[in-house]
């Protein structure tokens, strides 16, 4: 059984009540969490704000660096053991799995060497003054970290928030949180004082609306839905709370007649199949230039074809889906496809030796599907790719920003003029030319407008969010 972890030390929530932990790939039972309620949530913030009083706002920005570096250091040393925890909680295939633990030091190495980086500004100003500007923490910041990827998640949210001088209270996702609470162990193991990284488990509706309400939290960081998002914007705004939100995408892969497609098929695949297609920023709509229309979608289903889908040991191409109601969300959008007459080019295949119980869904690569159509407008959040014809530049862009949405794009061309031409007239928080993701990249700031959220996390830009500026003008004759 795993407890909260509260104050460096592993706590049981107050109800006595527990969360069932399931394995996706096979559907069976196989640990349980706490399910925590406001009085743990009073707890975790109680903690969290007496470190921050007494300990964590007065280390200098050099020592938070040493002990965030500490922790990477640490998650590295059990990168093997995050990895495979990982693994089994959200059903990544081992390859994935190892990708996020990678992922997750290297946050904590970037934030370290950032502590000491964040500066105020001196401002010229009338004669006789003088006035700077300080950027100073928040002081408590809540973190809701979802399902899909949780350490890399926490990396880029809380890594952010304590290296700009904020000490955090996180509720993972009920699905998928036993990464987590690792982390905050060995970061207490490396000397993060007591508060300064609490974990609290439960379900949304009982635990993250008591955070998301809670008078004690200064800061807000969610990664989820568009209607949550919109909740915890509303339950925030009563008292004037910050918040940054990531909420998702429905990420358009734009490829022009001149692109290099040996290059833009893998990762044009890997883009909607990584994590099972359970990713924000997936390629979830691919947009082909007339002429290359269907030899593209030739070549793209002779690729769907040979994927493979199985259990998370055996480290093929795709893993299960993290729930059954996350599988059986996913066969709707298909079957509702079907019922419209929107063709199937290529599916991939759930191997043989895959549970009946676990979560599995081949990727499916669908062809002509109509712009105002569920399955190209919503988020599907699985192995679904979507494809569709464009004439011409403006009608690429017609296509890509008819969508609630804009977090990611893909633009593939040999043309740097229409690069540059399609990058600035694309509504998204990030887009990428001749690839795709950039590798994950810690340090670029990633998130979104439009119904995608507001706010950056990763990079450097991220500190801002977690601090407050305060401006000192000093009258001296």
């Amino acid at each position: 059984m795993q407890f909260n972890f509260i104050a460096n030390t592993p706590v049981p929530s107050s109800s006595g009540q527990t969360i069932a932990v399931v394995d996706p790939s096979d559907g069976q039972t196989y640990d349980e969490i706490q399910r925590s309620n406001a009085t743990d949530i009073d707890h975790a913030v109680d903690a969290a704000r007496q470190c921050f009083d007494t300990a964590w706002s007065r280390l200098g920005a050099a020592e938070r660096g040493r002990l965030l570096m500490r922790l990477s250091l640490k998650i590295s040393e059990h990168s093997e053991q995050l990895a495979a925890i990982e693994q089994r909680d959200c059903g990544k295939p081992t390859r994935q799995a190892r990708a996020d633990a990678v992922a997750l030091a290297r946050y904590f190495e970037f934030y370290a060497g950032a502590c000491d980086k964040l500066h105020g500004e001196t401002i010229p100003y009338l004669d006789g003054y003088s006035v700077l500007t300080w950027r100073e923490p928040h002081g408590v910041t809540g973190h809701i970290i979802p399902w899909n990827y949780p350490m890399q998640i926490f990396g880029r949210s809380v890594g952010g928030a304590l290296a700009a001088g904020n000490v955090c209270v996180v509720k993972p996702a009920e699905d998928a949180c036993l990464s987590l609470i690792r982390v905050a162990q060995l970061a207490a193991e490396v000397g993060f004082p007591a508060g300064a990284i609490n974990i609290v488990t439960g379900y949304g509706h009982e635990v993250g609306d008591a955070l998301a309400r809670h008078p004690g939290i200064d800061h807000i960081s969610f990664t989820g839905s568009p209607s949550v998002g919109t909740l915890i914007q509303q339950v925030a705004a009563a008292r004037h709370c910050p918040v940054t939100l990531e909420l998702g995408g429905k990420s358009p892969q734009i490829v022009f007649a001149d692109a290099d497609l040996d290059a833009a098929v893998p990762a044009i695949i890997n883009a909607i199949v990584q994590n099972a297609g359970q990713t924000c920023s997936a390629g979830s709509r691919l947009l082909v230039e007339q002429s290359i229309y269907e030899p593209l979608l030739h070549r793209l289903g002779q690729a769907f074809e040979k994927l493979r889908v199985g259990p998370a040991t055996l480290d093929l191409d795709v893993g299960p889906l993290i729930r059954q109601s996350q599988q059986q969300r996913v066969r709707k959008f298909l079957d509702d496809a079907r019922q419209a007459n929107i063709g199937t080019v290529a599916q991939g295949q759930v191997v043989d030796s895959a549970p009946a119980s676990g979560f599995y869904q081949a990727p499916t690569l669908l062809r002509d599907v109509p712009v105002t159509h569920r399955v190209a407008q919503e988020e599907v959040f699985g192995p679904v790719l979507c494809a569709m014809a464009f004439r011409d530049e403006d009608h690429a862009v017609e296509i890509a920003n008819a969508t609630q949405f804009g977090l990611v794009a893909g633009v593939w061309t040999a043309d740097g003029a229409r690069q540059f031409r399609i990058a600035r007239r694309l509504r998204s928080g990030q887009v990428f030319i001749n690839n795709y993701g950039a590798g994950g990249g810690v340090e670029l700031p990633f998130g979104g407008v439009k119904s995608s959220g507001h706010g950056r996390e990763k990079g450097f830009e991220a500190l801002y969010g977690f601090t407050t500026l305060k401006t000192v003008a000093i009258k001296h004759g």
